[in-house]
């Protein structure tokens, strides 16, 4: 599940000192992107390189041939991000924390210059991390930590392809690739749930797009049976979060609350063992996330990831698959006052003409 919030780390990066944000949390902040800025090595050169590693190179190759598709078939930003590497000796580059009331699935957010609202926080150490979240559990919200695998200043740098991006598979670092670069292209200040369903859904098509250019049918079925994997979770969720908002909204004592918060938690991890075992024939993919705890700043740390893809996908299908038409149909939305941009999004009959990038 790293994926699902892999571009938190965009926030971490030239947020200001503000009355929300600490000078310590600055300082790591700026002191985290200043070290991988300045240990960035060019994938090309490290291709040519004869001393680099046989497997390093291979990967490379392959990065170098997904950042092009990005910009050639994509149309995404033709620039500096991704065309360098840094090793960052860890398994994440920084990890987000989300926090959210006892009693609510709205996410707390922290604002930023740049960068608008956002419902997360972002730490280069894991440990830093870690006691933030402990803070903020003092105030008796929710709190969900998770690693995050890529790294992103939204095009304000040259941001590099990392160690943690390669954990997986090309398919994987392909995901990552369109889904930061997508964010380049379009970005929404103090609207983090339309931003990640975009960038998700550049990333969903772009994938498809890439394995079928390649020819590789059986990586585009094992990429579809994951995808609809993905869809039948965040269903899941989304039916548990309906179940506790019904709860918060009773008028039933704290106690009271809280064991039916438990209970409809329990219950969502029974579904999950019966969709694992009965429909997905065995397949333990999310059986990390469902043994780990589960609480509101988790369960709405994923519906801002997934809860509108479906309908930019289908705006991406309006514009005929037209990358250019569809960045500028999105553009065009993101414009809009927030209380107008989500009804307009899925209610579009139209695609728009491709304006400048």
């Amino acid at each position: 599940m790293r994926g699902f919030f892999r571009s938190a780390a965009a926030m971490i990066v030239m947020s200001g000192v503000t009355g929300c944000t600490s000078i310590s949390y600055y300082a790591q902040s700026l002191k985290g992107h200043v070290e991988i800025m300045t240990a960035r090595q060019d994938v090309g050169e490290l291709i040519e390189d004869p001393s680099t590693p046989e497997a390093l190179r291979a990967r490379m190759v392959s990065a170098s041939a997904i950042r092009q598709f990005a910009t050639d078939e994509l149309a995404l930003p033709d620039n500096n991000s991704y065309r360098s590497y840094v090793d960052v000796g860890r398994d994440s580059v920084t990890w987000a924390i989300f926090a959210a009331p006892e009693f609510s699935l709205t996410p707390r957010t922290w604002c930023f210059p740049v960068f608008g609202c956002v419902p997360y926080r972002g730490y280069f150490s894991k440990r830093s991390a870690i006691e933030a979240a402990v803070e903020l559990q003092s105030q008796g919200l929710d709190v969900y930590v998770t690693g995050i695998t890529a790294y992103s200043t939204l095009g304000w740098s040259s941001d590099p392809l990392l160690s943690t991006m390669l954990s997986q598979d090309k398919t994987y670092l392909a995901g990552l690739v369109f889904h930061e670069l997508a964010h380049q292209r379009v970005y929404v200040n103090d609207d983090s749930a339309f931003n990640e369903a975009f960038a998700v859904a550049v990333e969903t098509t772009g994938v498809r797009k890439w394995l079928r250019a390649a020819g590789d049918i059986a990586g585009l079925r094992r990429y579809e049976a994951g995808r609809k994997r993905k869809t039948e979770f965040l269903a899941l969720l989304s039916h548990t979060r309906d179940e506790l908002a019904h709860v918060y909204d009773d008028a039933g004592t704290l106690d009271q609350k809280r064991a039916a918060k438990k209970a409809a938690i329990e219950r969502l991890r029974m579904r999950y063992r019966e969709m694992r075992d009965r429909r997905w024939g065995g397949y333990r993919g999310y059986d990390v996330w469902f043994n780990a705890p589960i609480n509101n700043a988790k369960l709405a740390a994923t519906s801002v990831y997934g809860d509108q893809v479906a309908t930019f996908l289908r705006l991406f299908d309006l514009c005929s698959g037209d990358y250019p038409r569809f960045f500028a149909s999105v553009r065009r939305i993101g414009a809009l006052d927030r209380a107008h941009r989500a009804e307009a999004l899925k209610t579009a009959a139209t695609c728009d003409r491709a304006g400048p990038s």
